[in-house]
């Protein structure tokens, strides 16, 4: 073959190259032409030339990968040198908060998405919410930042050892704040990914869709739904609950007594349950003694439930509804043996239901109390706020005059905005009406009751509920119902005033009380 006649079919097959990456938009007088011109190249190109052009794709392949693992290589430097500077930039400002303050709109919004958090609403809201993240300790950033670091080492080490078999990496990085919500889009949109595969001297991009388990979308901020301030209208200052940060160190001496209590709301379902166990609290917590709200035993059933009883809490006091089984029914479960025990207010119209029971101790009283709610459509609000509320009131003060009260429960009430999520869509809600929360204030707190979780955290949102029925426990969307009042005498005493809320079982969680004896 000469030298004219091989040009032709080398550039009869580079046309032929060059047409695959056009638009396929040609005329029928143009198809017939172009048939031709296929047929004849591949007749024509001889085994020489063919092995030629596969030489140039295979190092084109070759440099293209080379290219890839140093580009992911740099990638994974870059992204640990970031990490490293996001800890300094950190320690910066959590070392001079001043510098929010004097920081522009533009700037605050820049330092919120550096480190992954929402930067959305005016300047107060940009201040307050990177006011909040500084909250997150150094060791914290630090162990962060470690762990990105081993990953990325790791990371590049599997990209070396895979090049070679002509796969590539690609690092996706994500906030931990946005990552969860791009995870649940991703999730709905039937999700794929690019899977890379190799087939003799080819390299297939083909599409897999992702199986990805909710688990795996669980981030430290959703993991602890209460440490994220959710409310619908908060005000300047208002900081969320966080146990971990916010309950100071444990008394040492042992002159004090620690008290819990929780709505169960079903305790034979309660101990079935297979998370959170009764015993695992009474480990962690060691309280002294436990009341219980919302047990909805019956009395036939108690004595069975003794038998249940965790081991160095002998003590334990029961009442049950009698005017509807199944419901309602309190509870006092101790390691101390009390001086005496009462149960009910001493008014049959009150005492039916199972909802009081009262342990003397040596330095004060303790009422267990559920107190009933208004219930759907308010049917029961006129019997809570002229009936039941006043009583139980004259029932403390009666005691009071013997030593100091503590009211602990459910008490049905979130008595300020502060203690519900969504204030203005609960105005005519059971437990949130103005003449509820009014009760609350002129029965209790005005007879001199102190609200302790309120004293020891007055800017706090912290709930003790959430329905199950939007599943707001996830988003934190709950209430506070559930209290510890003292008298007034006893107020100073109160070393801490905190609520438990990683333990699950119920819609409600335990609150808990250590006081100095």
């Amino acid at each position: 073959m000469n030298l004219q006649a091989l040009q032709i079919r080398v550039k009869s097959f580079i046309n032929l190259s060059s047409f695959a990456a056009r638009p396929r938009s040609l005329k029928i007088g143009q198809l017939g032409s172009l048939r031709l011109r296929v047929m004849s190249s591949k007749r024509g190109v001889s085994s020489s030339t063919k092995s030629a052009a596969a030489s140039i794709v295979d190092d084109k392949k070759d440099s293209k990968l080379k290219g890839m693992s140093g580009d992911c290589s740099e990638k994974v430097l870059i992204e640990e040198s970031c990490w490293k500077v996001q800890s300094v930039e950190f320690q910066s400002i959590k070392d001079d908060p001043g510098k929010i303050e004097a920081m522009t709109v533009q700037e605050l919004r820049a330092t919120l998405r550096k480190f992954g958090v929402p930067a959305k609403g005016r300047k107060g809201d940009l201040v307050f919410a990177l006011k909040h993240f500084m909250g997150e300790s150094s060791q914290e950033l630090e162990e962060r930042v470690s762990f990105n670091s081993r990953e990325n080492i790791s990371l590049q080490k599997n990209t070396k050892r895979t090049s070679d078999e002509s796969c590539v990496v690609s690092i996706n990085t994500v906030s931990e704040v946005s990552g969860f919500k791009q995870s649940k889009r991703r999730m709905k949109q039937s999700p794929v990914e690019d899977e890379i595969v190799k087939v003799g001297t080819e390299i297939v991009t083909t599409k897999r869709k992702l199986s990805i388990k909710t688990d795996d979308l669980v981030t430290l901020p959703q993991a602890e739904p209460w440490t994220v301030l959710s409310h619908k209208k908060p005000q300047k200052g208002w900081i969320p609950y966080n146990p971990r940060t916010m309950r100071p160190a444990p008394l040492t001496d042992g002159n004090s007594v620690k008290l819990m209590s929780w709505n169960v709301n079903g305790l034979r379902a309660l101990l079935k349950f297979e998370g959170f166990s009764a015993l695992e609290l009474a480990q962690r917590e060691n309280f002294d003694v436990l009341c219980l709200q919302e047990t909805k035993l019956q009395e036939k059933d108690v004595d069975s439930i003794k038998q249940c009883l965790i081991d160095g809490y002998e003590n334990s006091f029961w009442t049950c509804s009698n005017a509807k089984l199944g419901y309602s029914g309190t509870a006092i479960v101790s390691r101390i043996k009390p001086l005496s025990v009462c149960y009910g207010l001493g008014i049959p119209d009150h005492d039916s239901e199972g909802r009081v029971v009262t342990a003397e101790f040596d330095s004060f009283y303790l009422v267990n109390t559920y107190v009933p709610n208004s219930g759907d459509g308010l049917k029961r609000l006129s019997y809570r706020i002229t009936q039941w509320d006043p009583s139980l009131s004259n029932y403390m003060k009666e005691l009071e005059k013997s030593k100091p009260v503590i009211l602990t429960g459910d008490l049905n009430c979130a008595h300020q905005e502060i203690d519900i999520f969504n204030p203005a869509g609960n105005k005519r809600s059971a437990g949130f009406t103005e003449e509820e929360r009014q009760s609350f204030g002129s029965n209790f707190l005005s007879k001199g009751l102190v609200d302790t979780f309120r004293k020891q955290h007055p800017n706090v949102v912290g709930y003790t509920y959430w329905g199950y029925r939007h599943g707001g426990r996830k988003t934190n969307k709950g209430w506070r119902l559930d209290y510890f009042l003292v008298s007034e005498s006893i107020a100073d005493k109160v070393h801490d005033s905190y609520i438990v809320p990683d333990v699950n079982g119920s819609d409600h969680c335990p609150i808990g009380l250590v006081l100095k004896v």
